[in-house]
């Protein structure tokens, strides 16, 4: 008999456990949600601490921030410029890089990033990808988590490959390359 009992139990919660999946399918049905589409996207970042109209500026420092050989403790609000290739002034816009970046390492370059890249022409228009995660500096490949998005990237989840493509280290000024692994 107790044998029979955990049997019908065990049924039971099969059953349970079907109809929450069951439901859960439809709901996302419902709102117009299908198969998971994987988008690539590759775009250049161009960072401009320099001249009369920079892109990126320190809003914020820590008592030791100008003495450490990583700039540990600096926050830098940006509205960086996204374009189609390497050179800022011969390259399509894409869109821009809006949020902030946190000098977070205290032994090595490495900032936290925290940023919407905002796509203001082509497919993508109005559309946004959140992108966050530790970016060290001057490693060759960074990766970063996708996070969400919005328009067609809504419900985006994936992952961002930033490369340098080249640094100014008198200016300050930074191009980098950056492959955006989508999944919407």
């Amino acid at each position: 008999m107790a044998a029979m009992l955990i049997s019908r139990r065990s049924i039971q919660l099969v059953l349970v456990v079907a109809a929450v999946v069951a439901i859960a399918g439809a709901v996302h049905a419902a709102a117009g949600e299908t198969t998971a589409t994987t988008t690539h996207i590759k775009v250049y970042w161009h960072d401009v601490v320099s001249g009369p109209s920079p892109t990126a500026v320190q809003v914020a420092r820590a008592a030791t921030t100008n003495s450490s050989a990583s700039f540990f403790g600096a926050v830098v609000v940006i509205d960086d410029p996204l374009t189609s290739g390497p050179d800022l002034n011969a390259s399509s816009p894409v869109g821009r890089a809006q949020g902030t970046y946190v000098s977070a390492g205290k032994d090595k370059v490495a900032l936290l990033m925290n940023m919407n890249f905002v796509f203001q022409s082509g497919r993508y228009n109005g559309s946004t990808v959140a992108i966050m995660g530790r970016n060290e500096v001057f490693a060759a490949v960074r990766e970063m988590a996708v996070v969400g998005g919005t328009g067609v990237f809504r419900w985006a989840r994936g992952y961002a490959q930033a490369r340098t493509h080249t640094l100014d280290m008198k200016t300050g000024d930074a191009t980098v390359e950056y492959n955006l692994y989508i999944s919407h």
